[in-house]
C-alpha cells in the first residue's frame, strides 16, 4: 500500500467528524480547553508525529519527507480536516531550536511542543523597539549560572495563555546587533507579569509583558552569547513563512462557496449573484495558484534546512490574500457583516466581523509589509539600496 493510501485510510478512521468542519485550532498548553473530539484528534495525530510531520521522530515528529508531508496535507484537505495543533511552538521556536539548539534543548522542548503540552509566546518588540528591533533594551546580566533579566516586551501574542517565552535580550550594551542573545524561559518564573492589550476587534490576544529580576539558567540560552540576532532573524523567516500560510488556508477556501449561497441563495447549484460569483471564483483561483507556488517553493528548497528570503514574499502575498478573503466574507453578509453585538447577529457573523478587523494587523505583525517589500527588492530582485 502506498503512503497516500495508508494516510487516507488512517485519516478516515481517526479524524473525528467534528474535526472535519471549520472551527478553532488549539495552540495547546496548560490553559487549553479542549472538547472530547478535539483532544482525541490532537492525541491521535501527536501519536503519529503528524502534529510536526517533518521533525525527526526522536523529537516527537513524524520524520516525513517534504513529498510525504505534501501528501498528508492534501489528504487532510480532501476531508476538510482541521489542523490538530497550531502556534508559535510549531512554526517559530521549534524550527529555531532544531537549527540552533543543543541536543539537550531539542529533547527538552520539541516533544512537548509536538504533543501540545506547552504553548509558547514571543518576546521581541519593545515599547521603543518595533521595526528597529535591534535597538531593544531588555537586559540580561550574568550572575553565576544564571542570567537576571529586566525590561519589558510588547505585542506578545498570547502571553497570558503561554507556558514559555522565547525572547531577545541584551547581554552587551557596547554593541548593537552583536550584543543580543536569545533566551527561553518559563512564564511562571518569579518576576514575570502580564498586562493584556485590548484590540479594535474586541479581543486581547496581545499583551505587554514585564520582567523584573527574572532569574533564568544560562543553559536556556539558544546558541551562544551575542548570537541572538542571527537566531532571531532566522526565526522571523520561520514566522513570516507561517503568516504567509494564511493566504492558502485549507478550510476557508473550501467553504466560501457555501457561505455565499447561504446568504445570497443559489441558482442551479451556483451562487445567485453573478458579481459575487466572479469574486469568489477569482479568490479561489488566486488561493489555488498560491498553494501551488508555495508547494513548488518547498520542493525547490528540499536541500535547504531553513527558509529563504522568499518567506518575505509569501508573507506579503499571504497577508493580502487573507485580508481580501475576510473582506469578501463580510461583504457577502451585507448588513449582517456589520454586527458587533446583540441578538440580531449569530456567532459566526460576529466572528467574521472581528476576523475582518483582526486581518488588518497581518500587514504589521512579523515585519510590516513595507519592510518585507524592502527585503524582496534587495534580497530577491537584487535592486540597489
Amino acid at each position: 500500500m502506498s503512503f497516500r493510501e495508508e494516510t487516507r485510510a488512517w485519516l478516515e478512521e481517526n479524524c473525528p467528524r467534528q474535526m472535519r468542519t471549520p472551527g478553532s485550532v488549539t495552540n495547546g498548553g496548560r490553559h487549553a480547553k479542549l472538547g472530547e473530539e478535539q483532544r482525541a484528534w490532537l492525541d491521535r495525530m501527536a501519536s503519529k508525529g503528524w502534529t510536526a510531520p517533518t521533525w525527526p521522530a526522536e523529537y516527537g515528529g513524524g520524520g516525513l519527507s517534504v513529498e510525504d508531508n505534501q501528501i498528508l496535507t492534501e489528504e487532510m484537505r480532501r476531508i476538510n480536516a482541521r489542523a490538530p495543533l497550531a502556534g508559535h511552538g510549531l512554526t517559530m521556536i521549534g524550527p529555531a531550536i532544531l537549527e540552533f539548539g543543543t541536543e539537550e534543548q531539542c529533547l527538552e522542548h520539541l516533544p512537548k511542543i509536538a504533543s501540545g503540552e506547552v504553548r509558547w509566546c514571543q518576546g521581541y518588540s519593545e515599547p521603543g523597539a518595533g521595526s528597529d528591533l535591534a535597538s531593544l533594551q531588555c537586559r540580561a546580566m550574568a550572575d553565576g549560572d544564571d542570567y537576571i533579566i529586566n525590561g519589558s516586551k510588547i505585542w506578545t501574542s498570547g502571553a497570558d495563555q503561554a507556558d514559555w517565552i522565547f525572547s531577545l535580550v541584551r547581554t552587551d550594551t557596547a554593541k548593537k546587533h552583536e550584543g543580543i542573545s536569545f533566551m527561553v524561559f518559563d512564564m511562571t518564573s518569579e518576576g514575570v507579569s502580564i498586562s493584556p492589550i485590548e484590540l479594535i476587534s474586541g479581543s486581547s490576544e496581545f499583551c505587554q509583558t514585564f520582567f523584573d529580576d527574572v532569574r533564568v539558567p544560562k543553559k536556556q540560552m539558544i546558541s551562544t552569547p551575542g548570537n541572538g540576532w542571527t537566531v532571531g532573524k532566522r526565526l522571523l523567516q520561520y514566522e513570516r513563512t507561517s503568516i504567509g500560510g494564511i493566504g492558502g488556508s485549507n478550510q476557508k477556501i473550501t467553504t466560501i462557496d457555501e457561505h455565499a449561497m447561504n446568504y445570497l441563495g443559489a441558482n442551479n447549484g451556483k451562487i445567485s449573484d453573478p458579481a459575487i460569483r466572479d469574486a469568489v471564483t477569482s479568490l479561489r483561483m488566486d488561493e489555488h495558484a498560491y498553494q501551488l507556488t508555495t508547494r513548488r517553493s518547498a520542493e525547490e528548497a528540499i536541500s535547504s534546512k531553513a527558509p529563504t528570503f522568499m518567506s518575505s514574499f509569501f508573507k506579503v502575498y499571504g497577508t493580502e490574500q487573507n485580508k481580501e478573503r475576510t473582506e469578501l466574507l463580510v461583504h457577502i453578509m451585507g448588513t449582517n457583516g456589520l454586527g458587533w453585538e446583540g441578538d440580531g447577529f449569530n456567532g459566526g457573523e460576529l466572528g467574521a466581523t472581528r476576523n475582518w478587523l483582526r486581518s488588518k494587523a497581518n500587514s504589521i505583525e512579523g515585519g510590516t509589509s513595507e519592510v518585507m517589500l524592502n527585503i524582496i527588492s534587495k534580497r530577491i530582485l537584487g535592486l540597489p539600496d
